[in-house]
């Protein structure tokens, strides 16, 4: 139990209050009032949802896995227009949002220093956090001394109230003058869309840390979750993105939903976006394969399990691919420290490179292929 739950409650944040209360009950009634009373034109939905995607991609590429993850660098003008949908996302400053997120990155699931910790229940990792004055949610601005650094960011810090008034009203009042529907893209575009983008956003706080699968860890509540990741921009893989939160990509499969890490990568290609990082495959398929061996001794205990399949020689095949298991990474290990040893001392760097990374598909190819059989162990124990 935290020190918070022991005592009184903290003083309610009435300005966080009052902005949730009133943005979200105008959403559910002064909304469809609107909308049944005289209609929303074509025009404001076109605005709400350019202003929903801008502002959410902003969250998602700028605020998260930019600023907060520096997973890629960008061109100012690239910083400049997530800075102002970042804004108008009304999500506090880029430092702020960035010093709470290190710190849940930090301290996960702990109820004492953890902003919004899913320990604490859905509500409070929803949107309880920011309701009252929580210690745990108290924002430290030593952990973004990087971030101090960079001009458009302390720009937005400096004058957030004005820009965060500029964006939401003034650009919601040009769009509603330019399509000549003034209340319904002020309804839509500016209120509706305000309700819609904080709540996915808060989705990853709350239901990602709930709700889905574990495939690369279980040391944290973080999951993988196809549905969130569709309505959050690619931010519903969540268990990969704790794991290994220096990765550009959340969706890390090239299958998987996650239009923030197309849109970086499609901007290296013009110059905009550049130093993509990315773990390498070999340690994504060890988490991935490491996690399936741990359900596999998890199922084989389970009596319903054992009550219908062959133990014995379930268990002779799991200790065959566990020492397979064991081989490839061995090799492996030997393949990249030669060739870190050859780099080091540049004799023929190009040849041992082109040989290196034949090594590293080969060991990724072992390692999905026993991914796979894995999976058919794990059905026949399911």
């Amino acid at each position: 139990m935290t020190q918070e739950n022991t005592h009184a409650q903290p003083p309610i944040n009435w300005l966080s209050l009052s902005v949730i209360g009133i943005t979200n009950l105008c959403a559910v009634t002064l909304v469809p009032w609107y909308g049944l009373t005289y209609g929303f034109s074509a025009a404001a939905w076109m605005w709400f949802g350019i202003f929903a995607v801008g502002c959410g991609m902003a969250i998602t590429a700028g605020y998260h896995r930019l600023w907060s993850h520096r997973t890629y660098n960008a061109h100012w003008s690239v910083r400049l227009v997530l800075m102002l949908f970042g804004t108008m996302a009304l999500q506090n400053s880029i430092l702020h949002w960035a010093s709470n997120h290190r710190t849940h990155h930090g301290h996960v699931d702990d109820n004492d220093r953890d902003p919004y910790s899913a320990k604490r229940g859905f509500w409070f990792s929803h949107v309880g956090w920011m309701l009252r004055d929580y210690a745990s949610a108290q924002t430290d601005l030593s952990n973004v001394k990087d971030i101090k650094a960079d001009p458009i960011a302390m720009f937005q810090h400096r004058f957030y109230l004005p820009l965060v008034l500029g964006t939401n009203f003034g650009f919601t009042f040009l769009a509603g003058w330019l399509s000549n529907d003034f209340w319904g893209v002020f309804w839509l575009a500016g209120v509706l869309r305000l309700v819609v983008s904080h709540h996915v956003t808060w989705f990853i706080n709350s239901l990602a840390h709930a709700w889905g699968n574990q495939p690369y860890t279980d040391k944290n509540s973080a999951r993988d979750n196809h549905v969130l990741a569709f309505i959050t921009y690619g931010e519903g893989y969540h268990n990969f993105h704790h794991l290994y939160a220096s990765d550009y990509r959340n969706g890390v499969r090239w299958w998987q939903w996650d239009p923030t890490k197309w849109t970086i990568a499609g901007l290296s290609y013009i110059g905009l976006t550049s130093n993509l990082r990315r773990v390498p495959e070999v340690t994504i398929q060890k988490a991935r394969l490491s996690m399936q061996f741990q359900t596999l001794e998890k199922r084989l205990a389970c009596p319903k399990a054992t009550a219908r399949i062959d133990l014995e020689k379930i268990r002779a095949q799991i200790a065959h691919e566990a020492e397979a298991f064991k081989t490839t990474l061995a090799e492996w290990a030997k393949v990249r420290d030669e060739w870190y040893a050859d780099a080091r001392q540049k004799i023929s760097v190009r040849w041992e490179q082109a040989n290196f990374r034949a090594h590293s598909r080969e060991v990724i190819y072992r390692l999905r292929m026993q991914h796979r059989r894995l999976q058919m162990l794990n059905a026949q124990l399911a």
